[in-house]
């Protein structure tokens, strides 16, 4: 009998906040995405692998999301916020390229180890410039 997946709720109900606080940067970027006008979020568990929260405009048809933001499951767990890399510009050049990372298209990555309010901002303005853009695609 195949295991049943747990929800966004169940997920972060189970979720055990960390001396890092990365399940409280999990939800602040989650309210970021939840706030714009426009957007869905879905929830992909892998249980034991990863959780993916995907951000999708309405107006997107070419690509299936803007923004995902991943919690990997390690000890403690972490989050990695990725994007289509030519929907956004890292200027500071703070996020990781990764080829083909983000459903078979150029990625840029950023991987948030604990919750820093610096960086949490600069990734907020980044889910900004991929929304913008989704809203035209």
């Amino acid at each position: 009998m195949p295991q049943e997946l747990p929800s966004l709720e169940a997920f972060l109900d189970a979720w055990e906040e960390t001396p890092e606080r990365n399940r409280a940067a999990f939800l602040r970027l989650r309210a970021h995405l939840a706030a714009k006008p426009g957007v869905t979020l879905d929830f992909l568990p892998r249980s034991g692998v990863t959780y993916s929260l995907r951000a999708r405009h309405a107006n997107q048809k070419e690509r299936p999301l803007f923004a995902m933001v991943d919690v990997i499951e390690d000890q403690p767990r972490w989050l990695s916020v990725c994007f289509y890399s030519e929907m956004i510009d890292d200027a500071d050049e703070r996020g990781d390229f990764v080829p083909g990372g983000l459903l078979g298209r150029d990625a840029a990555c950023f991987d948030l180890e604990a919750f820093d309010e610096a960086d949490l901002g600069y990734v907020e303005a980044r889910m900004d410039e991929a929304y913008a853009r989704a809203a035209g695609d």
